[in-house]
């Protein structure tokens, strides 16, 4: 990726819901930080276990590496947590529209036989940012209009 004063920056993206499942929205965290995050803090390649979703239902998946970057991008709920943010460089706040709009294209994305559990984590998702304050914390906020 270009960056930096024209040069190519190590950028390395790490999804959350690589992690997550519908019974664990979050509680998977400590996995997150002992196999990805302290390791590359330390200077070391980090590693997790992807969630394989492929039969609908999750299991351990294969094992990724993540290799030290230049720039780490964590993607997903609960990456912007009230605890990670004085580690954080930049927090930004991807504002999707309504729930009725976000739902529907979650279930348009994964199948109307997950909008259950798209419904059930939604509801999850308005506690978790109340309580966390989330977008009251971002640097900025994109709108998808703006996408």
């Amino acid at each position: 990726m270009a960056g930096l004063a024209g040069r190519d920056v190590a950028v390395a993206l790490v999804s959350t819901d690589e992690f997550a499942t519908w019974d664990e929205p979050v509680s998977w965290w400590p996995r997150l930080e002992t196999g990805v995050l302290a390791p590359l803090c330390a200077g070391r390649t980090g590693r997790y276990r992807r969630v394989d979703w492929s039969t609908g239902v999750p299991s351990p998946g294969e094992e990724v590496e993540i290799p030290v970057p230049e720039v780490l991008v964590l993607e997903g709920v609960s990456s912007g947590r009230a605890r990670m943010r004085p580690s954080l460089s930049l927090l930004t706040w991807l504002d999707g529209g309504t729930e009725a709009e976000r739902l529907d294209r979650a279930a348009g994305r994964d199948g109307e036989e997950s909008r259950a559990d798209l419904r059930r984590w939604q509801l999850f998702e308005r506690g978790w940012f109340t309580v966390d304050g989330t977008k009251a914390a971002a640097d900025s906020v994109v709108s998808s209009r703006e996408w």
